[in-house]
């Protein structure tokens, strides 16, 4: 069992409940089916991604860093925003904007802050962490090495999260964790999160080295070179092990706008 921390459709208040199984969360001591709640987006504030945190991403790109205007490899983690914009809940359509016949599926961890961190240690990190969530960062497949690629990931509906916040308690180490991204149900990528160059507790510091994280914040651990690709009408499941599951069906935006886009 797990506890966690969730908001559903229509209601403002964050709610607190108990994961029981794959199929039942509990509720002020009631059971309900976990397929037959509405929940909404666990996020409230800002959500930073983080690039090139993997091994082979990394060196992938390492020939660019010494092109102009760069030069050189980064010494602090890069960071970018996935804006409200771009949030939508488990269950909803992904849109897939026109003239795009495939996204790309960075599954990730949601690291979700529990107070104001500043200059943190990285002996003390996990001090500063709520708890954990699930992310799907969508992306246009680009080869843009030099500008921020904001409107290759900033698109309306381009980050699922969800479903729940997780307790930090409730997690033995966030950096054994297995990732598994399936489309139309057969895997497509499978990793775990020790593989990354930063752990959780070092992103976390390196970040709060130079900039603020605040509570309700969320940073991303990032996720591997050449994630999975998704094309129109694909269900895709990010599951990562004791957080949950985020499932998310391609809908082209020209449906999701007339009203024909759901996940069944």
């Amino acid at each position: 069992m797990k506890q966690v921390k969730f908001k559903l459709q229509g209601v403002q208040s964050f709610l607190d409940g108990v994961v029981k199984n794959e199929k039942e969360i509990e509720m002020s001591g009631v059971s309900y089916e976990i397929d037959s709640l509405p929940f909404d987006v666990p996020v409230r504030h800002t959500v930073y991604g983080t690039l090139l945190n993997d091994r082979a991403a990394y060196d992938q790109f390492l020939p660019h860093m010494k092109e102009k205007p760069y030069k050189e490899p980064p010494k602090h983690p890069i960071l970018y925003m996935k804006p409200k914009n771009t949030w939508i809940s488990t269950g909803t359509p992904i849109p897939l904007p026109e003239g795009e016949k495939e996204l790309q599926m960075g599954a990730s961890l949601g690291i979700v802050i529990g107070k104001t961190a500043t200059k943190v240690t990285e002996q003390d990190a996990l001090d500063y962490v709520l708890g954990y969530t699930i992310a799907n960062d969508v992306t246009i497949p680009h080869d843009n090495f030099h500008r921020p690629a904001i409107k290759e990931k900033c698109r309306d509906g381009f980050l699922p999260i969800g479903p729940w916040i997780v307790s930090k308690e409730s997690l033995s180490n966030p950096n054994q964790l297995t990732i598994q991204v399936t489309v139309n149900g057969k895997v497509k990528g499978e990793y775990t999160t020790n593989h990354f160059i930063r752990s959780v507790e070092k992103l976390i510091a390196d970040v709060t080295d130079f900039m603020t994280l605040y509570k309700g914040d969320v940073l991303l651990l990032g996720f591997p070179a050449n994630p999975p690709l998704a094309k129109s009408h694909d269900l895709v499941t990010v599951t990562i092990e004791g957080v949950g599951t985020l499932e998310n069906r391609m809908i082209p935006e020209n449906e999701i706008v007339k009203g024909g886009g759901n996940v069944s």
